[in-house]
């Protein structure tokens, strides 16, 4: 890259936020997750969190059609996409909009004044003749920097053949390459990208070469028109040693289920209707048939469920995906695989809700549904990871534990971990261990409702000679699996179905709190709340305060020792994206006074809200109808009645 004539002063940073801004066809998720590539590659440390519009084709121009994608890059170990943003890219009066108050004081702000025209101010609801460049509210707060981007880029563009509106489509590499020089980021991995990108598929080559040509105009703008005194480099972070790849949570479940089939010796197939934020599973896994994976894209949820069922009963791996609506409709299945007692995995990435509720937003308000939301006593395992990576980890125990112990598990991801990504080091595929899988195939009479150690009935393979049988969705006489209405037997039976999913926490890990290993005060999360809770939770240890820390993978059943770790504080919060699903479940379970930190707005937590929350429980100011401030999230506290 050429040297300016004057030397531009470099401020090294341990982290930095960055927010791409605008409307959901200017591009932004593919700026975003470009930049977090190559913050990758160069060795920091990533945490991502894209944000998509809830309506498909909300009206160009508005707030509601605003697509963002937001990137924490560090030169340390770091759990979260960050609370305040450092520097936000808004092409368009309505991701200014959108986004501007999320910007920490005297964070830098470029936008794209071409954008900032009456019309388009109109559209994200400012008021005729009103623009927010000129309000000094802003002006004064932020450093504004308005750059004329889709005037550069065509000028930038006038040769590359293409019409106005390809050129036009370049704006956010040129916005892209802006950032790459204000963060002291290389152009190759972008540049290599597009090169395969358009390749691969056939692309007029003078479309690469105009992205390119449009990412290098604005990193050559960032170096030459001295509109920022200082640009900022962050120097790698110490990792282990090892492979590294950025990933996705819907990816790495996607990942986790080939692996447990491979652990296993069986056929993954894979049957699922397309629902946001679920969709990506399928389509990841739609490409791999070379690996022995099957696909099946249903008519509707019902038909998923049941193909997979169906898949298990073969004695294959049967696994389904879907989020909050779908795992209601699939609820009637799932009872099936209850009563039948077939391995089903059914991979729940949760959404806002009820309804269709906000599609595109993150939630956590599906664990009771999995819990309980099923006709009769009907037990299932929930497993719930805790960050992208850890999502390849969780479905491969969903896996194993589904047919090692003949039971249906429900994995609850949720729309931040699906979207966000993070380095993940790939593991040592030699020391995974292997998942055994045992089918009966000899015995003078066979009896699949016989029932080993654990309560875990046989999976005997449908064809396999001498080990004919019948399984349905009318209760099974015991042993024999014949319909049966005896009332003992029911009884009998709804507890062994009961029994064997408690004996599942046999093979739970105990918990190891973080932080304080008594004192004061536990922190109860699970999920994708995890890595803000742990940096709150850090920061509070730091200072000396009395705080631990635990997080439930394991929802149903729950570990062994943690009525045991319960009873070590003396206060208990659980921060949720609900209303208080799990303090209901903790504080009817172990009867403990536990407090509720509850945010429902589509968005992951902050780690200033935890500490806000934190603080209060230890100060003792945790009274009825408080409110954190700034952020107006209520703070759920149980009733006089509920404290008697």
């Amino acid at each position: 890259m050429p040297e300016r004539k004057e030397k531009i002063n470099t401020q090294q940073l341990r982290s930095a936020v960055v927010r791409f801004a605008g409307d959901s066809g200017d591009g932004m998720q593919l700026a975003g997750t470009q930049f977090t590539d190559t913050s990758a590659v160069v060795g920091n440390d990533v945490a991502t969190l894209p944000d998509y519009p809830a309506e498909i084709r909300a009206p160009a121009g508005t707030v509601a059609g605003v697509s963002g994608f937001q990137i924490n890059f560090a030169a340390a170990d770091i759990h979260t996409p960050g609370d305040e943003v450092d520097a936000l890219v808004a092409m368009n009066p309505a991701a200014f909009k959108a986004h501007i108050d999320d910007v920490r004081a005297r964070g830098i702000v470029i936008v794209n004044e071409d954008e900032f025209t009456k019309v388009n101010l109109r559209k994200a609801g400012y008021s005729d003749g009103y623009t927010p460049l000129d309000d000094e509210r802003y002006t004064q707060r932020y450093k504004i920097t308005p750059v004329p981007m889709t005037r550069l880029n065509s000028e930038a563009l006038a040769d590359s053949g293409l019409g106005n509106k390809e050129i036009g489509r370049c704006r956010n590499m040129y916005a892209l390459g802006l950032i790459y020089w204000l963060f002291d980021r290389p152009l190759e991995t972008t540049i290599g990208y597009i090169q395969d990108y358009f390749g691969s598929r056939k692309k007029l080559p003078q479309v690469a070469e105009a992205n390119i040509g449009a990412l290098k105009a604005g990193y050559f703008f960032g170096e030459t028109a001295e509109l920022f005194p200082v640009r900022f480099h962050i120097d790698r972070a110490p990792v282990e040693p090892g492979r590294y790849r950025k990933l996705t949570g819907n990816e790495a479940i996607a990942m986790g289920a080939i692996t447990a089939a491979t652990l296993s010796g069986k056929r993954l197939v894979y049957c699922s209707y397309p629902i946001t934020p679920a969709s990506d599973i399928l389509h990841y896994l739609a490409g791999l048939r070379h690996h022995g994976v099957r696909t099946f894209q249903a008519e509707d949820e019902i038909a998923a469920v049941c193909a997979a069922i169906g898949a298990a009963f073969a004695g294959q791996l049967g696994v389904t995906g879907t989020s909050g609506p779908g795992l209601a409709l699939k609820s009637e299945a799932i009872n099936l695989a209850v009563m039948t007692e077939l391995p089903l995995v059914v991979v729940n990435v949760q959404r806002g809700g009820p309804s269709t509720g906000l599609p595109t937003k993150t939630e956590q308000s599906d664990l009771l549904q999995a819990m309980f939301g099923r006709n009769g006593d009907s037990p299932v395992v929930l497993l719930a990871p805790r960050s992208p990576g850890d999502c390849f980890d969780s479905m491969i125990e969903a896996c194993r534990i589904a047919m090692q112990h003949m039971v249906p598990v429900v994995l609850l991801s949720d729309g931040y971990l699906a979207n966000g990504a993070e380095p993940w080091r790939i593991p040592d595929a030699e020391a995974i261990e292997p998942i055994e899988v045992v089918h009966p195939s000899n015995g003078d009479r066979f009896l699949p409702y016989q029932r080993d150690e654990n309560f875990v009935r046989p999976w005997a393979v449908p064809g396999t000679p001498g080990f004919e049988h019948r399984i349905g969705g009318i209760e099974k006489q015991h042993l024999t699996g014949n319909v049966s209405y005896d009332d003992d037997n029911h009884q009998r039976m709804t507890e062994l179905r009961l029994k064997k999913v408690e004996k599942v926490a046999d093979a739970i890990p105990d918990l190891e709190p973080v932080g304080a290993p008594s004192g004061e005060l536990l922190v109860v999360g699970w999920g994708g709340t995890y890595g803000a809770i742990l940096t709150a939770v850090e920061r509070a240890h730091e200072a000396g305060k009395s705080v631990g820390f635990i997080h439930l993978r394991h929802l149903n059943p729950m570990p062994r020792n943690l009525n045991q770790i319960l009873r070590r504080y003396r206060k208990v919060l659980v921060p949720e994206l609900n209303t208080g699903q799990l303090r209901l479940l903790l504080r009817a379970r172990f009867l403990i006074d536990a407090r509720g930190l509850n945010k429902i707005q589509g968005k992951p937590f902050l780690v200033e809200e935890l500490q806000q929350a934190i603080d209060l429980m230890l100060s003792g100011g945790w009274g009825d109808h408080e409110w954190l401030a700034p952020y107006h999230h209520q703070v759920a506290v149980p009733s006089e009645s509920q404290k008697s």
